[in-house]
């Protein structure tokens, strides 16, 4: 049996619409049809924006904080290091290394097979990697790519001095 590819999502702003995901792979569908409510649909989004008289650049200095209050609040939850690199690349690498970590864990505990053990093992190899730098070079990555990055970041630790501290 094929997995949907039609989704009814109730959005944050109270409208239903069907999206069609077939351009997604089958295991990342409901992931994104959930990402998709927690937001508000295209037509009250794109209603938003015409109506605000902020400029694009007010905009994503908002965005950008409110992604660094959320990257600064999990990192404290979570124990997380701090981040050390050039001053302009540390938020940038924060909120890349919790978009990161969050992706991985949507798509290893959450919709894989990952328990708890396997994810303190990962979450531990991630505190290790304190570089900014990483973490934005990885910015790319699929969530589901993060335990071969880490253990490949890791190794490079054993015998030489690693440049990811």
């Amino acid at each position: 049996m094929a997995v949907r590819t039609k989704w009814t999502v109730e959005h944050a702003c109270g409208h239903e619409v069907v999206h069609d995901l077939s351009d997604r792979a089958a295991d990342r569908r409901a992931g994104f049809a959930r990402w998709l409510g927690e937001r508000d649909c295209t037509d009250c989004w794109k209603a938003a924006r015409s109506n605000d008289t902020a400029s694009k650049e007010e905009w994503l200095a908002a965005k950008r904080a409110e992604e660094q209050r959320a990257a600064a609040e999990w990192a404290a939850q979570f124990d997380m290091p701090p981040l050390e690199g050039p001053e302009r690349a540390l938020a940038w690498g924060e909120r890349t290394r919790h978009q990161l970590m969050t992706a991985a864990h949507t798509a290893l505990v959450i919709e894989g097979t990952w328990d708890d053990a396997d994810w303190a093992e990962l979450e531990e190899k991630a505190r290790t990697i304190t570089r900014a730098g990483w973490w934005i070079d990885q910015r790319d990555s699929d969530g589901t790519d993060l335990p071969e990055l880490l253990d490949a970041a890791t190794e490079q630790d054993r015998g030489t001095e690693n440049p990811f501290h």
